[in-house]
């Protein structure tokens, strides 16, 4: 066998079991999504999941396009039982796939401990950032023009658990960025301890292939 030969082989057989363990990550995450659970002092609607740890590792592992693969895949399986016609997905994923993207970009070229915690401190000040204009312009208008959930409803039932929330502005600024940072701050510092001995694993398997 040429060497050519070998080398296509190992390539096809690395590449099958990247999306191998895609698929597993992709799995794992579904299940994560629907163990969600309410904030004390967060708006009953924003639920807080653990389902972007599978994908974050995954991102750090395989590299950040497989993260938002497998961020698009968790949220197409998760649609058919959706309740919120499919904006909370879109949500999900839009947002994800950012921080995700934006922590593996980063590792892949500092993969490093320090480069880790860098990576995801980035990944959670991009995840902060974006929830501000995409839950004011996109997400709360889709609420209300396809659930007929009026945003004053919204403001109204986030008021009952955070009095500092009066308006739409102060509902993106008091509920969905402080949410959105806590839930980066925390998966990344999961991600952090539990990601060395996952990669470990998935190497391992890598080094069967060749």
């Amino acid at each position: 066998m040429s060497e050519s030969t070998k080398d296509s082989l190992t390539r096809s057989r690395v590449t099958a079991r990247k999306i191998a363990v895609t698929a597993i990550f992709t799995a794992m995450a579904v299940v994560l999504m629907y163990l969600e659970f309410s904030v004390p002092l967060m708006p009953p609607f924003l639920k807080f999941d653990f389902s972007e740890l599978p994908v974050l590792i995954g991102s750090f592992a395989l590299g950040p396009i497989y993260g938002i693969v497998i961020e698009l895949f968790k949220n197409l399986i998760h649609l058919p039982v959706t309740a919120t016609s499919g904006i909370g997905e879109l949500s999900n994923f839009i947002t994800g796939s950012l921080y995700v993207f934006a922590a593996g970009k980063f590792y892949e070229k500092h993969r490093t401990r320090k480069g880790a915690i860098v990576s995801m401190l980035i990944a959670t000040a991009v995840l902060g950032l974006v929830a501000v204009p995409f839950n004011y312009f996109i997400t709360l208008p889709l609420y209300g023009s396809v659930l007929k959930f009026p945003i004053e409803a919204i403001v109204s039932m986030s008021a009952a658990v955070n009095p500092l929330i009066k308006d739409k502005v102060s509902l993106v600024f008091y509920a969905f960025l402080p949410f959105n940072l806590l839930k980066g701050l925390i998966i990344g510092f999961i991600t952090f301890w539990v990601y060395k001995p996952i990669s470990n694993l998935i190497n391992s398997t890598y080094k069967k292939t060749r």
